[in-house]
């Protein structure tokens, strides 16, 4: 497998600095004890339980975890330095082994995937993981901007949404994305790096 994934590797190494550059943040997250590896039977947009909603004057928001499971030496050594600053997690092979293998790395994933609200409501989408990701609304599910990852997670159609990232869309370890839903019908997130982690909301 180490053979078969080596020219991946080496090809992420550079997309991923990109990223790593984008979004890295100075200072590292306090360890996330949840987000130790899940269980490669989960998959993308698998349901969930519903999520927990806050209020924030006098609007309910609904809250998204961003986890993911990095482990910050394998990763920043393939891929640059801070591209991931949580404690311990997945090595940086197995991750690519698991992609290959399955199409996602199920520790890599929005919780919750499936969500109900309302317009005028707003996604919190906090990054509770050691990578840089994105929250971002796309019509419909496909690549991001590693195109790698697209490849070994079976999306070869980039999101045009994802060609069209800002500075702020992408969301640092620690850092909370707002997203407030303007419009009835089935809205569809997905993070423009690690285009399995989705979510798919109904909003009335």
């Amino acid at each position: 497998m180490v053979i078969r994934t080596l020219p991946v590797v080496i090809l992420l190494a550079g997309t991923f600095a990109i990223v790593a550059a984008c979004g890295h943040s100075p200072a590292a997250p306090s360890p996330d004890s949840a987000a130790s590896i899940a269980s490669p039977s989960i998959a993308p947009g698998a349901a969930s339980a519903p999520s927990p909603q806050m209020v924030t004057d006098g609007r309910p928001n609904i809250m998204v975890n961003m986890h993911d499971a990095c482990e910050p030496d394998s990763f920043n050594a393939a891929a640059g330095p801070g591209t991931c600053v949580r404690n311990g997690g997945v090595l940086f092979d197995n991750f690519i082994a698991q992609l290959t293998a399955n199409q996602f790395v199920g520790a890599w994933h929005f919780a919750p995937g499936v969500a109900n609200a309302r317009v005028g409501e707003t996604f919190l989408a906090s990054n509770t993981g050691g990578e840089v990701h994105t929250f971002t609304e796309v019509a419909d599910f496909g690549g991001g901007i590693v195109p790698p990852l697209n490849q070994l997670s079976g999306n070869p159609n980039v999101a045009p949404e994802c060609t069209a990232l800002e500075a702020d869309d992408f969301v640092a370890p620690g850092q909370t994305y707002h997203e407030t839903v303007d419009h009835a019908g089935t809205v569809k997130f997905q993070c423009c790096i690690h285009p399995w982690m989705r979510l798919v909301a109904t909003v009335k």
